[in-house]
Formats: structure tokens, sequence, C-alpha cells
């Protein structure tokens, strides 16, 4: 079915099911503004340009249009929600049609109306963004991946629910903890003259990955604009207030001198502690790591209510004293499935300090730290 009304654009369903799903964590979270709600179209005769902000991050979108009747500029907002669920119901090519309060959609034999509103409500979007420099989109993704895992979601302490992000003259750093382990990428690849430092949100960087995850841009440019960072592609640009509360001081803990170095095969490893995990049964209790020579690692837990393991895991290049540590299985597990080598490398001191894993890979290097858990609160 084809429509006589003026004001008319075509899109492709993909395309634009692929814009809308990545709004919809944004225009379904609810805010103080019931525009939020919505997500802001802007047609022009070659561009359809929408938006979505829940006030905390925003994305900006942009789709070239091939037929397009408009003149001039029309601007409308329509429910997120509701033009996802139904543009999802759609197939092929979509004929739009602005109208005074509606929009058509019309797909096959298919011809659907929505309301729109008066986009006056819709929160005004950041201008004038101050490109500082620019990423390969998969390295930004892969650093994303290495150290998103370890942010915390609901902390007690407001600064660790984001992700530090650090430039200096010589390199950039991506920093994040839990206040039990701590992960960082390093790359000096990626450096800026002049020093700088943001906290990121948790929920940007995840919203951040699944748009990185689905788009083709092979460069990603990272700006300011006011007080908000903006990470840009092709045909996006995504905004992210900031976390204004102090990141701890965390680079003395990642001193290794005098730390002994050593080597272990890392599925082994994480065999071991999976094994160790099964036994917790909901319990923190510590497993001992009994560092018996340069080549032996006897790994073993007792839980009373559940039974106990031994095991033994060889190492090499261990050149320091018998060494007993504990720590917390579950802690090492999801730090050792980050590392994409085969052989880990790992530093120790004493009891009471961390073990630290280092990865060195091509564009970064990977440190994953765990602190020990005290005697007295294992059994």
């Amino acid at each position: 079915m084809k429509t006589d009304m003026k004001n008319n654009f075509i899109v492709e369903q993909k395309p634009l099911l692929a814009i809308l799903s990545s709004m919809q964590p944004i225009c379904t979270k609810r805010t103080a503004i019931d525009a939020t709600s919505s997500i802001f179209f802007q047609i022009s005769h070659k561009e359809l340009i929408i938006k979505s902000t829940d006030l905390e991050i925003s994305l900006q979108a942009s789709y070239l249009l091939k037929d397009s009747d408009l003149v001039g500029q029309q601007s409308f907002l329509v429910s997120g929600r509701r033009i996802f669920e139904l543009v999802k119901e759609l197939d092929g090519t979509i004929e739009c049609s602005v109208e005074q309060d509606s929009l058509r959609l019309v797909s096959g034999s298919v011809n659907l109306v929505l309301n729109i509103k008066n986009p006056q409500d819709f929160p005004p979007f950041p201008e004038r963004i101050e490109n500082l420099m620019q990423f390969d989109a998969k390295i930004l993704l892969e650093l994303f991946n290495k150290v998103a895992f370890l942010i915390p979601q609901n902390s007690a302490n407001p600064a660790l629910n984001g992700l530090l992000l650090e430039f200096t003259r010589d390199e950039m750093s991506m920093t994040a903890t839990d206040g039990h382990c701590l992960v960082q990428a390093r790359s000096s690849t990626y450096k800026l003259d002049e020093e700088k430092k943001w906290l990121l949100p948790r929920r940007a960087i995840f919203e951040l990955k699944k748009i990185l995850e689905s788009c083709h841009d092979k460069t990603i440019f990272l700006g300011l604009c006011s007080n908000q960072l903006v990470f840009s592609g092709d045909s996006f640009n995504f905004f992210t207030k900031l976390l204004a509360d102090p990141f701890p001081q965390y680079q003395t803990i990642l001193d290794k001198k005098d730390f002994v170095p050593a080597c272990v095969d890392r599925m082994t490893l994480m065999r071991t502690l999976r094994r160790s995990a099964c036994l917790l049964s909901g319990q923190f209790i510590a497993t001992t790591f009994d560092f018996v020579s340069a080549q032996q690692l006897r790994v073993s837990i007792l839980n009373k209510d559940v039974g106990n393991l031994e095991d033994e895991v060889p190492i090499s290049n261990f050149d320091g004293d018998r060494l007993e540590i504990r720590f917390y299985a579950p802690y090492l597990l999801s730090g050792l499935q980050v590392f994409p080598q085969e052989t880990a490398t790992f530093y120790l001191k004493n009891s009471s300090k961390p073990i630290i894993f280092e990865s060195i890979e091509q564009h970064y290097q990977l440190l994953y730290l765990v602190m020990p858990v005290a005697a007295s609160n294992g059994r």
C-alpha cells in the first residue's frame, strides 16, 4: 500500500530497528521528565536524526534518507518503546508519512498510525563537541571487555561504580575495582599532551559496549561537550555524564617491587579454581595456595558443611621462599577469564600482599590484582 500524503520518507526496517534497539535502555528508564520516554525524530530532505536521553546518558544516531520529499525540517516525539515494538514486527521497506499529530508507517499490507508530540519538552542535547583523539574501534571494545567486568553495579562507595579513564603524555589507562580486586588496561598507543582523568558510570560503559559490538565503524572519536564525555562514530554520538566521586588511590598497590614472578598454565589453574568454587555453597571461604617449590603449587579448601579439596598445580619460574597465601577462588577466576594467553604470569611477595597477574599484548598491557584473605576470615 502506498500513501499519497505529503512529507513522505522511506527507511529500511533493519537499520532503523538497530537504532531503536540501542535506544531502548535509555528511553525506558524512568526520569523526572516524562518526555524522556519518547524518542526525538528530526527529519530533513536527506537525513533522519534520532535522539534519546535519560539525563545521564544520551544517544544520537543519523540515517541517510535515499527517498524523501520533505521540504525543510520537521521534528516530533514518539513513544520510544512503542515504535521499537512495532518496527520489530515489520519487514523490508517502511514508508513513513508525517501528519499533523501522527506518524504513519506503511510496510506491505500493514498501515500503522502512531500519535506524535511536540518536541519542545524534550531535553536539549549537548552541542559543540571538542574532539580530543581517535581510537581503533576494535581495540577500544577489547579494552572495555578486559576491564568492565569488574565494575560493581551497586557498591556503597559510588566511586567504585565506574571505570576510571586516564590519559598522560605517555599512555592511556582504564581501571576498575570492586574493593577486593583491581583490573587495569594500559596502552601507549593512546595519549594526550595534557593529563586528563574521567570517571565513567558503569551503565554508560555497558551501553557503549553494545553500540560498539553492533556498529561497523572502524574509528571512534573521543571528545568533550560541556561537562560530558562523548564517543562518536560515523553515524552516532554517545554522551555520558561523569561521576564526581574521587576514585581510590590505587597506584601504590600495583607496585611490584620485591615481588617474585612465576608462571602457570591458565586453564589448569582455572579448572582447579572452579572445583574449589563448587565447594563454597554460597559461603565466603578462602582457598589456600601453598607455593611449595619452584615447580609445585598445592591448592586446598575445607568446607565443613560440604567437603574438601586438595589439588596440585604445576608452576614454573617461582624463585621465592615457600609461601602459603589464601584467596577467595571466585575473585581469581573472574579475572583469569579475560586473559588471552595460555600461560599466566603472576607476582607474589608475602601472605599479606596481593597476587598480581600480568599480560602484555600487542596494543595494551593488562594487570589483574586480587587481595589475599586473612586467616581469621577463612575456614
